[in-house]
């Protein structure tokens, strides 16, 4: 092994230390991914997560994230979410007990014993004015919560009738939260943060991007609010549900932050790297957040669900304030002002990452302390270790996404032609057709687990999916009991 791919090795596979204290055993991160695995109305985790979150804890990752977990039954994102039961009884917890064992890995206390398992954490989330119509968990056309009465797509228009009826049917408009539902979401993310301590996660990370209830409160475009929750004290709901946690959970349990960076972009008057900046220095100056997670986009703006540029591509505006704005804020808490015990979180960038050398160039620059993989580690679970025996043979392969082109082919016969070459036009639903290739990926490896004997089982992927098999795929399935 050369000094280079020596570096390399080292950047990526030396072990960090978050501020509770908690090691991970390298710089790798896989990042929250949706599985939708569980009933179709919400609820706990079954056999089907175990079975994929076990391939995960094998592959070598420092630290391994949930998909999105609701606090709120009635606020789902697509129907077959996760959800923390109303009530925390041991028959409820059994469930979440048995998700943290898988992510762990077969033999939690061996692995850690080695230093290699990786540290298990729940990503909490409410969907807010984001949650749809039909599948939300609510009776139909009902309306959701938020920080104020602005539906999701009535500032953007959507390129036809079709999609602008779409978006109308799709969301409703959210009624505004009262001071009381503001008391109850606070609530519903500390018994979130509980009940992981109690199953036996190393921590959680609270979801405030991606445009769910969280993000609302911090963009303007979303949040018209006059009182103590207005745009212009953004960090309020999230800092009082960070200091609530930290009264629940015992001190080296983890508690991170997802922000959605591109968000800032809808603000005016203030630049929006300034504003971003702003927000993760405050964050960080609670000394109460181990790391901060840099991502973007939403339902209006579904940058997020489409591939994302290289790392080190100047193609990407999207990426480049990403990784700008990540070296900005990894400088800008340097020089925040703190007692000599106060430790500051790490930075998690996730996005666009291709090869070992992408990686390490983003560490040594400084741009970021974690590498959040999020696509690449459903088509390669075992990425780290991959990574790791590539970078010792000197090699820069690894594992790819498959090209869209590929991945996503339009239907043959002239009706579905005809309908698909509509829904392009409705950016959302057009992106839904990417996502859900990679939701079939992820039931591909679950159910290969399930059905072998050893668990070790690696399924065959066929790329080649219609866009009807893919969403019929998606949707025409039912979760184990």
């Amino acid at each position: 092994m050369d000094d280079h791919a020596s570096e390399t090795s080292l950047a990526l596979f030396s072990p960090i230390t978050l501020p509770c204290g908690r090691q991970l055993p390298n710089r790798l991160v896989k990042v929250a991914l949706y599985e939708h695995l569980a009933n179709l109305r919400g609820g706990p985790p079954n056999s089907y997560h175990n079975a994929l979150y076990s391939r995960w804890a094998q592959g070598g990752w420092g630290m391994v994230l949930t998909g999105n977990v609701q606090v709120s039954g009635e606020h789902l994102s697509l129907g077959r979410d996760t959800v923390i039961p109303p009530v925390v009884t041991e028959a409820s917890l059994k469930p979440f007990k048995e998700l943290a064992s898988s992510m762990h890995g077969s033999s939690p206390l061996a692995e850690a014993e080695r230093g290699t398992s990786p540290l298990a954490i729940m990503q909490l989330s409410h969907g807010g004015r984001q949650s749809p119509n039909l599948i939300g968990g609510r009776f139909p056309f009902a309306s959701p919560l938020g920080p104020s009465s602005i539906r999701v797509g009535s500032s953007v228009q959507h390129g036809s009738f079709l999609g602008n009826a779409f978006y109308r049917f799709l969301f409703q408009e959210p009624k505004p939260m009262t001071l009381d539902q503001i008391s109850d979401v606070v609530a519903a993310f500390v018994r979130g943060a509980r009940l992981a301590a109690q199953a036996g996660f190393d921590g959680v990370q609270i979801h405030a991007a991606h445009g769910y209830l969280l993000a609302q409160f911090l963009s303007p475009k979303s949040n018209t609010r006059t009182d103590e929750y207005a745009c212009d004290n953004a960090l309020q709901l999230v800092r009082r549900i960070v200091d609530n946690i930290r009264l629940e959970v015992p001190e080296s349990f983890v508690v991170g932050i997802k922000l959605n960076v591109a968000d800032y972009t809808d603000t005016t008057g203030t630049s929006p790297a300034d504003r971003a900046l702003a927000h993760i220095t405050s964050i960080a100056a609670w000394g109460t957040v181990d790391f901060i997670e840099l991502s973007g986009g939403d339902y209006e703006d579904v940058a997020f669900m489409n591939k994302p540029q290289s790392a080190e591509s100047s193609d990407s505006p999207r990426q480049a304030l990403f990784t700008q704005c990540a070296h900005d804020a990894m400088r800008s808490l340097e020089g925040i002002e703190r007692n000599s015990e106060q430790k500051l979180p790490l930075i998690l960038l996730t996005g666009g990452f291709r090869t070992p050398a992408q990686m390490h160039a983003a560490l040594s620059a400084h741009h970021t302390d974690l590498i959040g993989i999020g696509r690449s580690a459903i088509v390669c679970t075992d990425l780290p270790k991959r990574l790791r025996s590539d970078i010792d043979a000197n090699t820069e392969a690894v594992c790819q996404q498959p090209a869209v082109e590929t991945r996503v082919v339009k239907p043959t016969n002239r009706l579905s032609n005809w309908l698909w070459s509509k829904i392009p036009k409705v950016k959302l639903v057009g992106s839904g057709v990417e996502v859900a290739w990679y939701e079939l990926a992820l039931r591909r490896i679950a159910e290969a687990v399930v059905s072998s004997a050893d668990g070790e089982a690696t399924p065959e992927f066929d790329f080649d999916l219609g866009n009807t098999k893919i969403l019929v795929g998606m949707w025409l399935w039912r979760a184990p009991r």
